[in-house]
């Protein structure tokens, strides 16, 4: 049993893990940046040990200072969150090396799904369907031979990275050729790689990921999944659980699926295998997160468990204590990401939040790391809260939703609610009618 777990991290994932940590009566250490002395998760978290900066590299993506932190205080266990170095091989190891317990997968896993050709490799070695796609790709005229070979319009991605950094929609030749070297100075600069590869582009798809919890023994657990198809440049913005285009036989099939899959190859903590579901309702594989994800809260709320609390006692080593039938959702959930941005041109809207009500009431959940008075501070990711409501189906959801974001008061700041207002009152919505182009024809 751990004593005291050092979250490597800031915001309302912060306070996520140190709320399971209290339940389970773990002691915590919050770390920050300078500009973060006041934040939420260093005034709730135990201790709280600066480690730089604004800047994240020098401060929360800067391994030696977390290291430092977590040995000075002598933490046993160091949980990433997501974002910064939850991702990274070298940190988990560097952890180990160090003798703290990285809660999260194995670094080989990262290294195995962190690189999105090899991972498609070993998805479709692993009995996964695939995507259309090509493998890395030489230089510009190979670009040129592999694009045609599939077919415009294609997706030119870059295979180290995600979040939409390095990805091209491509309709010709001409495009390519005028786009290719800017994919690649992009991708260079955000994933340190300018590696790329192509995928079949799909108009309209849904994009649909599955939960996976693996613990220390080999047992895997597929906890159903979460419709994210609305989408602005590739970031997801509403996710909700479950999804309404799947079947009970399509969940359960890839369910199993993915639970055989993931057994082979011995995942270990929590996960998130990422889909494609074209017009025919074929689902496609598109990428793997070794890692707890933003959305988490959807799943938790109709599968009725503690994700990041289980990851916990996976890292301790104690078996999963989920059944070995497959779980059914109860209900339905909705989650909306709450960013500090104008709902128009989404520009960014640091700065000090002067007013804060945050809604309540039966089924309402607020996963946050900001309080009246506090600043969002311009650095960061923009999120100022997740807004999740339970219900026993989707329109009560979709109600209690709209009900929620209707008292939701953040002041000082812009944030994107009006943006949500109006997805939850779309009929098409409402009818279940989404695809990753939503919020482009909205």
């Amino acid at each position: 049993m751990f004593e005291k777990v050092l979250i490597a991290n800031r915001g309302e994932i912060a306070l996520r893990v140190i709320r399971s940590c209290r339940e389970r009566g773990l002691r915590t250490v919050a770390v920050h940046s300078d500009i973060d002395a006041d934040a939420l998760h260093t005034r709730l978290a135990d201790e709280a040990v600066c480690i730089g900066p604004a800047d994240p590299s020098r401060s929360y993506l800067h391994i030696p200072a977390i290291i430092a932190a977590a040995e000075i205080t002598r933490a046993d266990a160091i949980h990433p969150g997501y974002g910064f170095l939850s991702e990274n091989p070298e940190f988990a190891e560097t952890c180990a090396q160090c003798g703290l317990e990285f809660i999260g997968p194995l670094p080989e896993q990262m290294r195995q799904w962190g690189d999105k050709v090899r991972a498609r490799s070993l998805a479709k070695s692993l009995g996964l369907p695939i995507i259309e796609g090509s493998g890395l790709i030489e230089d510009l005229e190979d670009a040129v031979k592999k694009a045609e070979g599939l077919g415009y319009p294609v997706l030119l991605k870059a295979s180290g990275g995600g979040g939409g950094r390095g990805m091209q929609i491509l309709h010709s030749r001409e495009e390519l050729r005028a786009g290719f070297e800017t994919a690649r100075a992009e991708s260079r600069a955000a994933f340190g790689s300018d590696a790329l590869y192509f995928e079949k582009y799909l108009d309209r798809p849904r994009h649909i990921e599955f939960q996976v919890l693996g613990d220390k023994r080999g047992n895997v657990q597929v906890l159903g999944e979460r419709e994210c198809s609305i989408q602005r440049r590739h970031q997801k913005i509403l996710e909700e659980a479950p999804s309404v285009a799947l079947s009970e036989e399509q969940r359960g099939d890839m369910s199993a699926t993915i639970r055989r899959a993931m057994g082979e190859v011995g995942y270990l903590s929590a996960g998130t295998l990422e889909f494609l579901l074209d017009d025919r309702g074929r689902l496609t594989f598109l990428e793997m997160n070794p890692r707890i994800q933003v959305e988490h809260p959807v799943t938790e709320l109709v599968m009725g468990i503690d994700l990041v609390g289980e990851q916990i006692r996976i890292a301790e080593g104690e078996a999963l204590r989920l059944p070995e039938h497959p779980l059914s959702p109860r209900g339905h959930a909705i989650e909306c990401r709450i960013n500090a941005e104008d709902p128009e041109t989404f520009t960014p809207s640091p700065g000090v939040i002067t007013e804060l009500h945050m809604a309540g009431g039966t089924g309402v959940r607020v996963d946050s790391g900001v309080y009246g008075g506090g600043r969002v501070p311009p650095h960061y990711d923009p999120l100022v809260a997740k807004l999740i409501v339970h219900a026993p189906t989707r329109a009560e959801a979709i109600a209690k939703m709209r009900r929620a974001l209707s008292e939701t008061i953040i002041a000082g700041i812009r944030t994107n609610i009006p943006l949500h207002q109006r997805i939850l009152a779309h009929p098409a919505f409402g009818e279940g009618r989404v695809s990753t182009r939503f919020l482009d024809e909205l």
